[in-house]
């Protein structure tokens, strides 16, 4: 059973409804949508740590800084991310999946970085988090068979996209001096800079992860559009 009529004969009775051609885009065109949404994306939920980040760890601590983070990646995503899903009515139906779905992914990498801290408490994190979205949303597709698949893209590009933003924000906040278009930054503005930056990498990584998943997690679905749109020609 799938969630939120995300199933292939589900996409296609809408599709069947709406009496409008349904796209059905290649790998390439999803995993592009997906980094460039999820960039995006994931530059405003770094922006509450990278310029308010002192603030609110002072006011409502670690958890609730990345709660406050998380909040910001759900509310943005739907605009920025929608159209990986296939068939009409993809907007609402993507708040609910994605909502879901990165809310246990944040709870659960919370978990593993405030317990265990460092790389290996962010390698816990990303395994338990990417786990549990990578299954639920081949349940919410149907797409059960496919959840190793699911789960190996997103924990995989996720964890690059991580570690190579990390790697990168130390490297500019560790530089003396940092120009920008000729102007010698600040220290604060260097080090807002460094953690915008990480949020670039992250984004593309998890962006690029989440192309992925959700191509696997749709690929009955496509064959269920292609061979609706093979009955709609016939009868012309």
């Amino acid at each position: 059973m799938s969630w939120f009529q995300l199933d292939p004969a589900g996409v296609a009775g809408r599709a069947r409804a709406s009496g409008r051609p349904t796209q059905r885009p290649c790998l390439g065109t999803t995993v592009l949508r997906g980094m460039v949404g999820f960039t995006a994306l994931s530059v405003a939920g770094f922006a509450p740590w990278a310029i308010t980040g002192r603030w609110l760890y002072r006011n409502i601590g670690e958890g609730g800084l990345y709660m406050v983070c998380a909040l910001v990646f759900v509310v943005l995503s739907g605009p920025l991310l929608h159209r990986l899903i296939l068939g009409p009515g993809s907007l609402v139906r993507f708040y609910k999946l994605f909502g879901l779905t990165f809310a246990a992914y944040s709870i659960l990498w919370i978990a593993g970085w405030m317990t265990l801290r460092g790389h290996l408490g962010s390698l816990t994190g990303l395994l338990a988090g990417t786990t549990a979205m990578g299954w639920m949303l081949a349940c919410a597709f149907d797409a059960r068979p496919r959840t190793l698949k699911v789960i190996a893209a997103l924990f995989v590009l996720n964890s690059i996209g991580y570690f190579a933003g990390g790697w990168i924000e130390g490297a500019v906040i560790g530089m003396k001096q940092l120009s920008l278009f000729g102007t010698v930054l600040a220290k604060s503005a260097q080090a807002m800079l460094a953690q915008l930056l990480w949020g670039v990498c992250y984004g593309l990584g998890f962006g690029a992860g989440l192309g992925f998943a959700f191509h696997f997690c749709q690929e009955k679905t496509r064959e269920a559009l292609r061979t609706l749109e093979t009955q709609v020609l016939t009868l012309f």
